[in-house]
């Protein structure tokens, strides 16, 4: 594929001419726009690198478009290419209405390796540019900065074809309606073995636009209509049961690959078998087969090639069914739910190299992932630059037999080989994507060396590989700063560094939560994205769902009475402008945000959790700490609303069992108080209970002087000590304590307390 060029010599002329010439195909711009532009050239710098193949001799793109506007890395990609790209706005959408054209809409992110193919074959392509230009009005959308524009208009496209994907093309009327849409699309007749080509599809829809004979309205209207019923969930009338957690766990059995975990067939994505979910179940009922489950899971995941095992973190998923071969984009999201679910089975288990997958996360998302202010970028690109300047997925993370001798010489090389599966064939594109298909003691013995001597060479060469890496093109990082994924990584770090002894950890998650307080939170209300300086975007439900979940976490590591607070500001806000207080369950979007054609409360799980699974049991944790019963009673409606969907597929919902788990469960209240001043009196109780698997639980560790401060917003601290000077641990569930403890084997018992074991229908 030819490369799309940034690495042109910089512009010659002064940094606030434009010099650019309109897409062809586009009317003139106006003084207005021009000036516009020209400010923006000048506010990117002299280091700007317009990413296009069209350039004129002095280095600067040939064309540029509004997108150059926009802070988006996704839009900026396509600020200089031939198509007149307008961001979603009115502005596009009266452009449509006065010209009597439709809109193209294209929706993608910064990372897809498909939006990139497509971009280079159609969107650089000079002639279908013009087509485009003279007969629509062309949008384009960041899917992640406005999901609930990519969530309509993937519903229509589903609707449409039975599938989605991204690159998403829609085709709309002015007023926003769909008619037609698909996926990506080759650019011309038999490419790719398409019978149709995008050039044709568009001239075909263009014909059928101006037929006049209304088909086009009509199926906007009826496409639409099918939308707003596909989004309008009937509220059910009932709270969930334990048969709601038994027939999650009977599918996931059913469909569960004993081979290589995860569910049967291909492509793997990690989402796809909620780990955290089966942990929870197998502590109700202490089935060894569920436990096996996630623990293989987890195994063979971080083993496979889906793993980078040289730099740490996930790659997006895996294209076949044992996790080998994966789309290389790396995601923040991906990583940070994956963190905690390696740190609960650690808690769970007690498998070291779970604890050590978290580790790796973690070191990968510090020191390839965060921002200077402390906050976490959004994805790194699949494709990058080979030593031939070709742009190819997987190049920077593979790696050649020759290549591995010329870094780590012929010994260790001979373990590496081994120990990552570099055989006789090449796995991926004649290079070698590193995995393990051994344990460390299998391959020790194999190879004739103590264990303790395998894992000491693995650990220095990956050090080695890892700076020699580093000299390579790296792949495209968006550094667009998203306030959901930063509270996802938030999370993980808190829980992880509490977990885990480690402050560095629970230093970073203080930061990017401070990042998010002073940037993306303005007059009392969220914002989505950030960059350049700029907050943009309405807040989404996921935004302060995850955040909220955040803060309470953050309560918990660090024992800061603010963090909560302010946890419960948020709530009030959400509750304000997002809840339904009628039905239950909380909108998408704000009830003062954008008039859309659709206004959706989102159900199901994708890559990443509903927001309306994670603020159920942001309502519930709320409730175990303050005993307002106001909070459990939203999530009980939320929970009725949703309780058809519950019933009827609950795995579609995995994340929401989290919250039916604990809804159903007796939640641990634990109090820790120690005496004014020595907060490291607790120690010793904490080591008894960072270990344990507890997730339905709260946690407070207060000392003396603060209990006033914090029985104000938790009602349980009030009136407890720490008896006879010496840090106190109080147990309790549903407000009533156990007798409190000083001892840490005591405490230790009270807390892993074995309950019965919950029996289900089947096992009768």
């Amino acid at each position: 594929m030819t490369h799309i060029s940034a690495m042109t010599t910089a512009a010659a002329r002064p940094a606030d001419t434009l010099s650019s010439l309109p897409p062809p195909g586009a009317r003139a711009y106006d003084k207005e726009l021009i000036k516009k532009l020209e400010q923006a050239k000048k506010s990117h710098g002299a280091s700007y690198r317009p990413r296009t193949r069209h350039l004129q001799p002095d280095g600067w793109a040939k064309y540029t478009n509004r997108l150059f506007l926009e802070s988006s890395p996704y839009l900026l990609q396509h600020a200089h290419n031939p198509v007149n790209w307008y961001p979603w706005g009115d502005e596009a959408f009266d452009t449509a209405k006065k010209l009597n054209r439709p809109v193209f809409l294209s929706v993608g992110y910064s990372t897809c390796h498909w939006c990139h193919v497509m971009e280079e074959e159609s969107f650089e392509d000079e002639k279908i540019a013009r087509y485009l230009n003279e007969n629509y009005v062309c949008v384009k959308v960041d899917r992640e900065e406005r999901p609930d524009i990519d969530s309509i208009y993937m519903t229509a496209v589903q609707a449409l074809t039975g599938r989605g994907g991204w690159p998403m093309s829609v085709w709309l009327t002015a007023d926003r309606k769909p008619f037609y849409g698909g996926t990506y699309f080759p650019a011309h007749d038999g490419d790719r073995g398409a019978l149709t080509g995008f050039l044709t599809i568009l001239e075909k829809i263009n014909e059928s636009f101006h037929a006049g004979d209304g088909r086009v309205e009509n199926a906007g209207r009826q496409i639409t209509e099918a939308i707003q019923k596909m989004m309008d969930t009937k509220p059910g009338n009932r709270l969930p049961g334990k048969e709601i957690l038994q027939t999650a766990a009977t599918f996931y059995r059913q469909s569960y690959d004993p081979k290589f975990g995860g569910l049967a067939g291909a492509p793997k994505f990690p989402s796809s078998l909620p780990v955290r979910f089966l942990l929870r179940y197998h502590q109700k009922t202490h089935d060894k087969d569920i436990l096996k489950m996630a623990e293989n899971s987890l195994t063979q995941m971080a083993g496979g090639g889906m793993y980078d095992h040289v730099g740490g973190g996930f790659h997006r998923y895996a294209t076949d069914d044992h996790w080998l071969i994966p789309h290389f984009e790396k995601m923040l999201y991906d990583n940070a739910l994956l963190a905690v679910a390696y740190l609960e089975a650690w808690q769970a288990t007690g498998n070291d190299d779970f604890k050590r997958i978290v580790n790796e996360i973690l070191r990968y998302v510090s020191r390839d992932m965060t921002s200077p202010d402390g906050a976490f970028y959004s994805a790194t690109d699949a494709d990058s630059l080979t030593d031939e300047g070709h742009m190819e997925e997987g190049w920077f993370f593979t790696w050649t037999p020759d290549e591995l001798e010329r870094v780590l010489g012929k010994d260790r090389t001979k373990i590496v080989k081994k120990y990552y599966s570099v055989g006789m064939s090449p796995n991926f594109e004649g290079r070698y994507i590193l995995h393990t298909e051994k344990t460390a003691a299998e391959t020790a013995s194999e190879l004739h060396i103590t264990q303790k001597e395998l894992v000491n060479v693995i650990n220095e060469s990956k050090k080695l590989l890892y700076a020699e890496r580093n000299k390579r093109p790296a792949p495209l990082r968006d550094e667009k700063i998203l306030t959901s994924w930063n509270a996802l990584m938030i999370s993980a770090f808190a829980r992880a560094g509490f977990a885990l002894n480690n402050p560095d950890y629970i230093d970073q998650a203080v930061r990017s939560a401070r990042f998010i307080m002073d940037n993306l939170y303005i007059d009392n209300r969220l914002y989505r994205s950030y960059k350049d300086n700029q907050a943009r975007h309405n807040a989404y439900l996921e935004d302060y769902a995850f955040f909220i979940a955040a803060l309470i976490d953050l309560y918990e590591a660090t024992h800061e009475i603010d963090w909560l607070e302010k946890a419960l500001e948020l709530d009030d806000v959400l509750k304000a402008f997002y809840e339904d207080p009628d039905n239950g369950g909380f909108f998408i979007t704000s009830s003062d945000h954008e008039t859309l054609i659709a206004r959706e409360k989102p159900t199901y799980d994708s890559a990443i959790p509903s927001g309306n699974a994670v603020a159920v049991l942001n309502l519930l944790r709320l409730h175990s700490f303050t005993t307002d019963y106001r909070y459990k009673q939203r999530a009980e409606k939320t929970f009725r609303f949703f309780s058809e969907r519950l019933n009827s597929n609950p795995t579609a919902l995995s994340e929401m069992l989290l919250a039916v788990d604990y809804l159903l469960d007796s939640p641990k209240e634990i109090i820790l108080i120690t005496p004014a001043g020595k907060p490291e009196g607790a120690n010793s109780l904490l080591e008894a209970f960072k270990n344990h698997f507890l997730p339905n639980r709260i946690l407070v560790v207060a000392d003396e002087k603060q209990v006033a401060d914090h029985a104000e917003i938790i009602p349980l601290v009030g009136g407890k000590k720490a008896i006879n000077g010496i840090a106190t641990a109080y147990v309790c569930e549903s407000g009533t304590c156990k007798l409190p403890t000083s001892d840490p084997e005591v405490f230790a018992g009270q807390i892993q307390q074995k309950k019965p074991k919950i029996v289900f229908s089947h096992e009768k």
